[in-house]
């Protein structure tokens, strides 16, 4: 008999824990492109991607260096594992935030999973394009706040640059991404105070055709701009996005604030999805924030879709900069349209 029902006592009550983000970890490729290495393969030049997208370099995988989505997930799965002082046998979940398997099955969890040894753990993976890590972190909270898990391996990782053509055609969004992948352990504790304050997601399916990759001919809203070219291309129609994501970004947070009863002063981080600087500069200047309080990493990185939020949380905690007792916000949007937001107490 379980000790909440010892003795048949009516009034006994299940034991109260909280949530916390145990460990972090990173996998990158080792191909380093800058900007002066896309001048030679196309029309642009440094100081044009840099004030429109504050990008200098980014990552980008080479399949014969047998660089897949797997391989950056296990590889951010072990650094995170290490950082928690746990091994693969300790986790009862594996969760992979991805829009670019390697495959439709299996899954990139089931291979995960597999490489690091859970004792056959489960697997999820979850596609929500580049608020898919923070979709993830909020099941993963409510999946352990509700008794079933205690230890979740949650991951971030795309090759997105798969859908990018490295050309003068394709330079409206081959300037924007990189690859590579982050993770948490996230771990169920006696200290019920931590874990998620508020949180929110969104989808606008009408907004999708700003922002997608075609498989045919007939995923093209509009007929007429369907050439061969650009079916497993991203597709952006820049202006578009960017008025949805300075929009979404500063009412996001509102309403994120507004939920858990907070000012934007109380947050200590705001982990953001690295889309575009002049987005992450706007949303910082809305609500006064100092530059310590809201990471910018996009101009080493550029944008690796799933990855972004957790590359951008493992360096500030590797820069020592993030403590217990702190508050972290992490903010998303990307292709669905999608965005969302997380906001922990450590």
């Amino acid at each position: 008999m379980s000790q909440g029902h010892a003795g048949g006592s009516s009034s006994a009550r299940p034991p109260r824990f909280g949530v916390r983000l145990a460990g972090t970890g990173t996998c990158i490729p080792r191909t380093k492109v800058t900007n002066a290495d896309l001048e030679k393969v196309m029309e642009t030049t440094d100081e044009w991607i840099t004030q429109r997208t504050g990008i200098k370099s980014r990552y980008i995988y080479k399949k014969e260096l047998g660089e897949t989505t797997a391989h950056f997930a296990i590889g951010a799965a072990r650094a995170a594992l290490a950082d928690a002082g746990m091994t693969g046998a300790d986790i009862d979940l594996v969760v992979v935030a991805t829009m670019t398997t390697d495959a439709p099955t299996p899954s990139t969890s089931c291979i995960v999973s597999h490489a690091i040894g859970t004792h056959a753990a489960g697997g999820l993976d979850i596609n929500g394009a580049c608020s898919g890590f923070v979709y993830s972190l909020n099941v993963v909270h409510d999946m352990i706040k509700g008794g079933a898990y205690r230890n979740i391996l949650l991951i971030g990782a795309d090759r997105i640059t798969q859908h990018v053509e490295f050309s003068t055609w394709g330079r409206g969004t081959s300037v924007l991404f990189g690859d590579g992948a982050g993770a948490i352990v996230v771990r169920a504790t006696d200290d019920p105070s931590k874990g998620l304050l508020a949180q929110a997601m969104h989808c606008d399916g009408g907004g999708a055709k700003h922002l997608f990759i075609p498989a045919s001919k007939e995923d093209f809203p509009n007929p007429a701009d369907y050439e061969e070219r650009k079916l497993n291309r991203v597709y952006m129609n820049g202006g578009a996005v960017f008025k949805f994501a300075v929009g979404t970004f500063s009412t996001l947070i509102e309403q994120t604030l507004e939920k858990a009863g907070l000012k934007a002063e109380d947050v200590d981080h705001y982990v953001c999805h690295q889309s575009n600087a002049r987005i992450l500069a706007a949303a910082r200047e809305r609500f006064g924030l100092p530059a310590e309080k809201l990471h910018v990493n996009i101009d080493h990185f550029g944008n690796t879709v799933a990855a972004s939020i957790p590359l951008a949380f493992d360096e500030i905690r590797k820069a020592g900069r993030v403590h217990e007792g702190q508050k972290v916000m992490f903010l998303a949007f990307g292709a669905g349209l999608t965005w969302g937001s997380s906001l922990w107490q450590l």
